[in-house]
C-alpha cells in the first residue's frame, strides 16, 4: 500500500523513559569503620517533547512510525554515584499543529511559532538512593527507592495549515492556476475535477508585505454530509486572515453561475463553522474567455449585493471579535470583488495588493506572541491529599480503598521484596494521616486497605506507633514486620524459664557449698522443650 506524502492527521503513541531505581550501598573502606551509607539517587526518564520546525509541511513521518519512546533514567551507583538522566526524543511537528489527547479528546496545545514546544509525556523521576533516605532514626538504611515510570498516552496530532489568504471553490475553478500566478509555487493542473487532493502553499509578495497563499480541495454542494472530499481541509484555512472565493465564469456545466457557486459555497464554509470573523473577496476567474467577461460584467453588481447583504462576509464582522475597529482596513464591497485571469494576469495585481493590505492590517491587530515551552502538569488539588472509602470487594466482603497522589506515588516507589522499604512506607502513611482516617471511619486490626485503582495493592490493616528512635533491626529487615510463629513463641517462653530455673539452681549450689555431679540426668525442662518443638 502506498503512503501518502501528505498528511495531516495521525494518532501517535507516545511513552516517556522510566527512572532510575536508587541504590541501596554502604561505604566499606580500609581504616575507615562505620562508612555509612553512600547508594546514589536513580536517575531521570527522559521526556517525549514536540517542537515546531518550519522546514516540515506535512506529518508523514509518523504515519510510518506510530510509535516513540524516550530513554530510561540509569540505576544510582555506591560511592554516591547518581545515575546518568534519560535523554529526552525531540519530535519535530509543522507550524501549526493542533495536539488532542486521543483517550480523553480535550486539546492539550496549538503549537503555533518557530521553536514552540509541548512536552506530551514527562519521564518518571528516579528514586532515592539510602545516602538520601538517611536520617537520626535510621542512620543506615537498608533500601532504596524505586524509580517511577513515564508517562504513557496516546495524542492525535491534526495540521492546520498557517496561511494568511485562502482560496475556495468549486472543483476546477482556478484555485491553483492562481496560486501558480501569483507565486513561485508549482501545484498540479488539469482539466478534471478534483485535481488538487493535498493542500498547495505559495509565497506572495505584493509591496513591502509577504503573505502565504493556500488553495485547499475543491468543495461541492453537501461537502457537510461527506460528499466529494468533504470538510476535511477546511481546518487548513481556520487560521486564514482572509478568504477569497475563487468563482468560474466560464463554467460548462448545467445549472450553475458565479452566484449561485458563491451562495453554494458560503453555506459550505457557514455549515463548517468558525470562520465568520474573515473577510471575504471574490476573485470571477477565466474572464479570458470572451463569454466569461461577459458574465463577470453582468454578476458583479449581485456579487457585491451578496456580500452587503450577509454579515458573515462584510468587512466589520472581522471587528467583532473584540479587535480594535480602528486598525480594521475600510473597504467597501464593490472593492472586494476582482475580475481576474491567471492565463492572461489581468487584475492579479489589484487583487494581490488587496489581500496585502488585509495582511497587514490583519497582523498589526494580532501581534504574534513569543513561542514558550509548554509543560503538561496535573492540576492542583484543592481537597485533601487523599481520600479513604469502603467498598465491596465482589465477593461478599469489603475493602478499605484508599486514592491520591502521595499514597499512590509511594505505592509504586517500595521495593515489596524489602522489609525495611515496606515499614518505610508504613511510616509516611502514618504520618499522611492514612491510619487516623481509616480508624475513624471504623476500620479494625486485619480489614483490607487498597492503596491504588485497578493495579492497587492490598495490605491487611494493623494499627502501628511510629518510631521515633533508631531502629536495631538489621539491614533491610523490620523489627516490627515480624510476627512470631505460636510454637517458637512457646519455645521461647519455655527456654526462658529454663534459664531462670538454672540460674537459681546456681545460686543455691553456690550458697551451700554444693559441687554439681557430672552424671546426673538431663536438664529439667528439657523433655517439655522437645514436645513443644514437635
Amino acid at each position: 500500500m502506498a503512503i501518502p506524502s501528505f498528511v495531516d492527521t495521525v494518532t501517535l503513541h507516545v511513552t516517556a523513559g522510566r527512572g532510575g531505581h536508587g541504590c541501596a550501598s554502604v561505604k566499606r573502606e580500609k581504616f575507615k569503620p562505620l562508612g555509612g551509607p553512600d547508594g546514589g539517587n536513580g536517575g531521570n526518564g527522559g521526556s517525549v517533547i514536540l517542537r515546531v520546525d518550519p522546514g516540515l509541511t506535512t506529518l508523514v513521518d509518523y504515519h510510518r512510525h506510530s510509535h516513540r519512546q524516550a530513554a530510561n533514567g540509569q540505576p544510582g551507583k555506591g560511592n554516591y554515584a547518581d545515575g546518568a538522566n534519560g535523554a529526552d526524543i525531540v519530535l519535530p511537528v509543522p507550524d501549526g499543529t493542533v495536539v488532542w489527547d486521543d483517550d480523553s479528546g480535550a486539546q492539550m496545545a496549538d503549537l503555533v511559532g518557530p521553536g514552540a514546544e509541548l512536552v506530551v509525556a514527562q519521564g518518571g523521576r528516579g528514586g532515592l538512593g539510602n545516602e538520601a533516605l538517611a536520617t537520626a532514626a535510621r542512620k543506615a538504611p537498608g533500601f532504596a527507592l524505586l524509580g517511577e515510570d513515564g508517562e504513557d498516552r496516546h495524542i492525535r496530532l491534526e495540521l492546520k495549515v498557517l496561511a494568511d489568504i485562502g482560496l475556495v471553490g468549486f472543483p476546477s475553478a482556478g484555485k491553483s492556476s492562481l496560486i501558480a500566478a501569483i507565486s513561485r509555487a508549482r501545484p498540479e493542473i488539469a482539466d478534471y475535477p478534483f485535481t488538487t487532493l493535498v493542500p498547495n502553499l505559495g509565497v506572495v509578495r505584493a509591496g513591502d508585505v509577504t503573505f502565504t497563499v493556500a488553495d485547499v480541495p475543491g468543495l461541492i454542494e453537501g461537502a457537510a454530509e461527506g460528499r466529494g472530499l468533504g470538510h476535511d481541509f477546511l481546518r487548513h484555512i481556520e487560521r486564514c486572515q482572509a478568504i477569497v472565493h475563487v468563482v468560474d465564469c466560464a463554467t460548462w456545466e448545467p445549472g450553475r453561475d458565479p452566484l449561485s457557486d458563491l451562495r453554494v459555497i458560503e453555506a459550505e464554509l457557514q455549515a463548517h463553522g468558525g470562520l465568520d470573523d474573515r473577510p471575504r473577496l471574490v476573485a470571477l476567474n477565466k474572464v479570458d474567455v470572451p463569454d466569461a467577461a461577459v458574465i463577470a460584467d453582468l454578476v458583479a453588481d449581485d456579487v457585491t449585493e451578496f456580500l452587503s447583504c450577509h454579515p458573515e462576509c462584510s468587512e466589520g464582522s472581522r471587528t467583532s471579535g473584540g479587535q480594535d475597529p480602528s486598525l480594521a482596513l475600510r473597504m467597501t464591497e464593490k472593492d472586494r470583488v476582482f475580475a481576474i485571469s491567471t492565463k492572461t494576469g489581468q487584475g492579479l495585481k489589484e487583487l494581490t495588493f488587496a489581500l496585502a493590505a488585509l495582511v497587514k492590517a490583519r497582523r498589526a491587530a494580532q501581534p504574534e506572541p513569543a513561542p514558550v515551552r509548554v509543560t503538561l502538569a496535573p492540576a492542583p488539588a484543592d481537597g485533601p491529599e487523599f481520600t479513604v472509602e469502603r467498598q465491596s470487594d465482589g465477593q461478599g466482603g469489603f475493602v478499605w480503598r484508599v486514592r491520591g497522589t502521595k499514597p499512590e506515588r509511594w505505592v509504586r516507589q517500595t521495593d515489596f521484596a524489602n522489609g525495611e522499604a515496606v515499614g518505610y512506607l508504613a511510616d509516611r502513611l502514618n504520618r499522611l494521616g492514612v491510619e487516623d482516617e481509616l480508624a475513624a471511619l471504623g476500620a479494625v486490626a486485619g480489614d483490607a486497605v487498597a492503596i491504588g485503582g485497578d493495579d492497587a495493592v492490598v495490605f491487611d490493616f494493623a494499627p502501628q506507633v511510629d518510631i521515633g528512635a533508631e531502629l536495631l533491626s538489621r539491614r533491610g529487615e523490620d523489627n516490627r514486620l515480624q510476627e512470631l510463629r505460636p510454637a517458637v513463641r512457646r519455645r521461647r517462653a519455655l527456654d526462658a524459664e529454663y534459664h531462670a530455673a538454672k540460674a537459681a539452681q546456681a545460686v543455691g549450689q553456690a550458697l551451700s557449698g554444693y559441687e554439681p555431679d557430672l552424671d546426673e540426668p538431663d536438664e529439667p525442662g528439657a523433655p517439655e522443650r522437645e514436645a513443644a518443638d514437635d
